[in-house]
């Protein structure tokens, strides 16, 4: 599936949020999800793991749902398969969150063409993939090239130019 366009604006909105959510996180070491949490709780956000099996991730506790953080976390990185993402992204419109990440790093990921609709049609910023990794500077390591690959073949996302109406 090929990933939805979306702007650096867009981005560097949601990681301008300082409370992030973390939702559908593993508790297996070797997924993505700790990897992505430790590195934004090194960046100084707050961060919530949210996931219904499990109490407690990472030394935090972990909620069953994105609505029983109080107050509301600013936005949530979305780290489900794209079939419980539909459910996801409404659990985040009722808990008013106004800026959603669908995680992806070369395939689908937690990306819902649905969940995608969804989001826009509510008002609600989303990011329709990429991997987090690439945009929190400073980058390091294989998300370094990675980015510097997407760059070389036009897939990393640009700001948005605003044409002004001259008079």
């Amino acid at each position: 599936m090929a990933k939805p366009n979306v702007s650096l604006d867009v981005i560097q909105n949601f990681l301008s949020q300082k409370r992030i959510a973390f939702i559908g996180i593993s508790r297996e070491r070797q997924n993505i999800g700790p990897s992505l949490f430790e590195e934004f709780r090194r960046h100084g956000y707050e961060v919530f793991a949210v996931n219904p099996k499990v109490d407690e991730l990472l030394g935090q506790r972990c909620y069953a749902r994105v609505q029983d953080i109080q107050p509301p976390p600013d936005a949530a990185l979305i780290l489900t398969s794209p079939n419980v993402t539909n459910a996801v992204v409404r659990d985040c419109s009722e808990a008013g969150i106004r800026h959603v990440w669908m995680y992806s790093s070369g395939n689908q990921g937690s990306v819902s063409p649905e969940a995608v609709e969804f989001c826009r049609a509510q008002g609600i910023e989303v990011v329709p993939g990429q991997c987090p990794f690439m945009f929190l500077d400073p980058v390091h390591s294989i998300h370094r090239f990675h980015r510097f690959i997407n760059k070389a073949f036009g897939k990393y996302p640009r700001k948005v130019e605003l044409v002004s109406s001259g008079s």
